[in-house]
């Protein structure tokens, strides 16, 4: 574990490989995440880690040493609900960024437009108990509800809520991205039960996409074979519904750091034909986060 003076944990490779796979001119990390500066965008007091600097410059560099062209930028929880950070490095990626907020569902609607000025296209809303002491589902339900046009709900967590979650789900009013597909277990294949349950869901709301991402958190060490085995099926049953994305800088990932090339390389295994590929990484984030550029 790599900390620096104040005993702040890195949990990205500093040498990330070159990938294989060349991904296609315009492809997006679609799940990101920034950490600071932290002098100059504290994190929330109600933190549950605190890493290392990893800064909008760090993001785009390795951005372009794996071949892709854009991110999305994924609040991060440790900067709780204060998008600052966020914010400031959607405006420093000459429009190469969009970015998913984590707001107080008292948020005012001016301070929504105010976001959805800076580049956020939706609202993240985290379940899992380890990162947040509170998830109020009826006033999330009320957010969503006076969200900008345009916008969608990411919704992040562990397959065992999922039964418990989808009245929630079934009623938010706007599309739904689920993070990291609910973290099926996917050593138990395609057709598991964590898998046949997320299928249920995608199939009941037709707006429901999902992040087929984070293989080093799905699947016990490289080269993920169980991940690819289980993912891929989803990926090519529901085309104009997956995204992708590094999730760097992989937070709580300090004990077994994955390689973002190998990461990369992961693509043509889950996507195995140009025109898949062409949807996962283009198509289908370019829809919900430059609209307006691809219309």
């Amino acid at each position: 574990m790599s900390t620096d003076a104040q005993g702040r944990v890195r949990s990205w490779t500093l040498e990330p490989s070159v990938p294989r796979f060349s991904p296609p001119p315009g492809a997006v990390d679609a799940h990101c995440h920034v950490f600071g500066p932290a002098d100059r965008f504290p994190f929330s007091p109600k933190a549950k880690y605190h890493p290392q600097d990893a800064g909008p410059d760090a993001l785009f560099a390795l951005r372009d040493h794996l071949g892709l062209t854009r991110n999305v930028i994924v609040q991060a929880s440790c900067h709780g609900t204060d998008n600052a950070a966020t914010l400031n490095a959607i405006a420093a990626s000459n429009g190469l960024a969009r970015g998913v907020a984590v707001v107080d569902p008292a948020i005012s609607d001016e301070d929504l437009q105010a976001l959805h000025d800076g580049g956020i296209r939706g609202v993240r809303f985290n379940f899992l108990k380890r990162l947040v002491d509170d998830a109020p589902k009826d006033r999330f339900l009320e957010v969503a509800g006076r969200l900008p046009a345009g916008w969608h709900v990411v919704v992040y967590f562990e397959a065992d809520i999922l039964h418990e979650l989808r009245p929630f789900l079934d009623a938010l009013p706007v599309p739904v991205v689920v993070d990291h597909m609910g973290r099926p277990d996917v050593s138990l294949g395609p057709d598991g039960p964590d898998m046949r349950a997320f299928r249920a869901l995608l199939d009941s709301r037709p707006d429901t996409h999902f992040k087929a991402t984070c293989p080093d958190r799905l699947s016990e060490a490289p080269p993920w074979d169980d991940f690819a085995e289980a993912v891929r099926p989803l990926v090519e049953a529901y085309p104009d519904r997956c995204l992708w994305g590094t999730d760097w800088p992989h937070p709580n990932m300090e004990s077994r750091i994955p390689d973002d090339g190998a990461l990369v390389d992961m693509i043509p295994r889950i996507a195995p034909t140009p025109e898949l590929q062409r949807k996962l990484l283009i198509d289908n984030p370019m829809r919900l986060y430059w609209s307006e550029e691809w219309l």
